[in-house]
């Protein structure tokens, strides 16, 4: 019986069929990136907003003041005292506003005539927002002694990728590839409109959290998808997913300011999750995934469907495809550190996932949202991203994977050590320094998303995947806090830490596989034996064949 690799070769390993899934499961990577980084304009800050004084509502109707006279009366004492701004404050005062109290002169009956004598207490609810839709600050009154909160969203939501990628992984190599990704898709939209109208900031962040869970389930199915459905010569069009994922970073800025409240935004990126429900007519389940579920005729059923719209015909012969024997079983940790070198791929996967995410983050929140246009400045630092793929694309089928995994990571932590030593008086040269880090360790991030999903079987690649990508979720959690913690001992302090992380990544991912151009594994004991060749012995090989 022929392998299922040889079937596919037959079929077509990139034809038409293929083409068709992969752009529109590409599409996916666009809502996740939504889904990533809209924290950034969910919680914009509100601007102009102050502490209303106990009873000033009922008096500025009463009186027919306008949102800027209330201002005025409640924060130019503030401002006479030293403690306010023309932003708003955390500090009202201490008094109360009822009936007995002038139009003209609001205060006058306090402090015996003089502002200096008029007590101050901190504001906890109460405040009072010039546009109080615009974002979850003003919604949820995340500012001042709440302004923690609004970090605590993100790191909720990134707690949700992390349970994705243990359930959903899970699920996926258990119940199959497109019935996880179908529910994940329903997912992702229905708790996006919850969010997007949830009562307090309690439901807010269940269903966010929920969202994450759902999202990762979305991204990392729809990955191992498009990569079991071509062959080994074509697996980087895995890389070509990150390129959309880039374009949704540079497309979300466009939609926050083209939508004015962060509702109607919630909405705008969540909503489309429900159009990817129509893919259950059009993407079918993973032949692989069926042959390691004894699910061979179904498999070639679909073969022979990706063979007619490819143009091509399977022959007679192919009434079976070859399957793994051995007894189907359920995926677990166990089974990614049980044999030597299924260990020694999963540590230093989980550690290249957690470093890639750490110092990517990182960088980014270091070198900020330059100049005053959010929206302008958003756009740009996604722009810098696509480089990166277009680098992997020319290198990766010419050279191999290894070397320009490492090569990157090295090139990321050597960036991020120079640009701690560069002077501050040519900051030109140490954003353009930071600017290659950043190329550096986008490159690695997108290079081990393909390598992970080359180096496990078939039974265990989609739980494999997620449980090693969980680490980059770990490292999204991590990175704000040390980013911050050290920089308030010495600025650079933060780069020094990425830089060593980021060469000992480079160190350990030259002690993996070669993968380029071998077929993907079925079994363990294929990974067994996929790890005795190096990279140059792979090389000799292909040279004489």
């Amino acid at each position: 019986m022929p392998s299922f690799d040889e079937v596919l070769k037959e079929a077509g390993e990139f034809g038409r069929f293929q083409k068709r899934v992969f752009f529109l499961l590409c599409q996916t990577g666009v809502t996740f990136s939504f889904l990533f980084a809209s924290v950034v304009f969910l919680g914009q800050a509100p601007g102009n907003y102050w502490c209303r004084i106990p009873g000033a509502a009922e008096l500025s109707e009463r009186c027919g003041w306008s949102l800027e006279e209330e201002q005025n009366f409640t924060l130019l004492p503030l401002r006479s005292l030293g403690n306010g701004s023309s932003g708003g404050g955390c500090e009202r005062l201490d008094v109360v506003w009822d009936a007995s109290v002038s139009c003209a002169s609001p205060l006058a009956r306090y402090g015996n005539g003089s502002v200096g004598n008029l007590p101050l207490t901190a504001c906890h609810d109460n405040w009072v927002y010039k546009q109080p839709h615009s974002s979850i600050v003003s919604e949820y009154n995340l500012v001042c002694g709440n302004a923690w909160m609004l970090d605590l969203s993100q790191a909720i939501l990134n707690l949700g990728f992390l349970a994705g990628a243990f359930t959903l992984g899970y699920a996926a190599d258990r119940y199959g590839r497109i019935l996880i990704y179908l529910l994940s898709c329903l997912g992702v939209g229905i708790c996006g409109i919850i969010v997007a109208f949830a009562p307090n900031f309690t439901v807010f962040l269940i269903f966010r959290f929920l969202q994450g869970v759902f999202g990762k389930g979305t991204w990392m199915t729809c990955y191992v998808i498009v990569t079991e459905i071509v062959g080994s010569d074509q697996r980087i069009v895995g890389i070509v997913i990150q390129i959309f994922f880039t374009l949704g970073i540079m497309i979300l800025p466009g939609i926050a300011y083209l939508v004015p409240t962060w509702q109607g935004i919630q909405l705008a990126i969540s909503l489309p999750n429900f159009l990817f429900l129509l893919y259950y007519w059009v993407v079918p389940e993973s032949p692989r995934w069926l042959l390691t579920r004894k699910k061979g005729e179904k498999a070639l059923k679909i073969m022979h469907n990706i063979a007619k719209h490819n143009g091509k015909y399977l022959s007679p012969h192919y009434s079976e495809i070859t399957i793994n024997n051995d007894e189907v079983s359920n995926p677990s940790f166990l089974d990614l550190v049980r044999t030597p070198r299924m260990r020694r791929n999963t540590l230093i996967l989980m550690y290249a996932w957690f470093t890639s995410a750490l110092i990517y983050q990182g960088l980014v929140m270091r070198l900020g949202i330059v100049g005053g246009n959010l929206y302008l400045d958003f756009f740009i630092s996604g722009a810098v991203e696509l480089p990166a793929a277009l680098l992997i694309l020319v290198t990766i089928d010419r050279i191999g994977r290894r070397l320009p995994f490492g090569i990157s990571n090295i090139v990321a932590g050597i960036a991020c050590l120079i640009t701690a030593f560069l002077p501050e008086d040519i900051p030109w040269l140490k954003t353009t320094v930071a600017t290659l880090g950043r190329l550096g360790i986008t490159m690695a991030f997108e290079i081990v998303y393909l390598v992970n999903t080359e180096l496990y079987p078939t039974t265990l690649r989609n739980f494999g995947v997620s449980l090693c990508s969980s680490l980059c979720d770990l490292g999204g959690i991590i990175a704000p806090f040390l980013l911050f913690r050290l920089a308030a001992i010495w600025l650079e302090l933060p780069l020094i830490i990425f830089s060593i992380l980021a060469v000992v990544c480079g160190l350990l991912v030259l002690l993996l596989p070669e993968t380029k151009g071998i077929s993907l594994p079925e079994t363990v004991e294929d990974v067994e034996q996929l790890s005795r060749y190096d990279t140059f012995s792979y090389i000799y090989l292909d040279k004489v064949s």
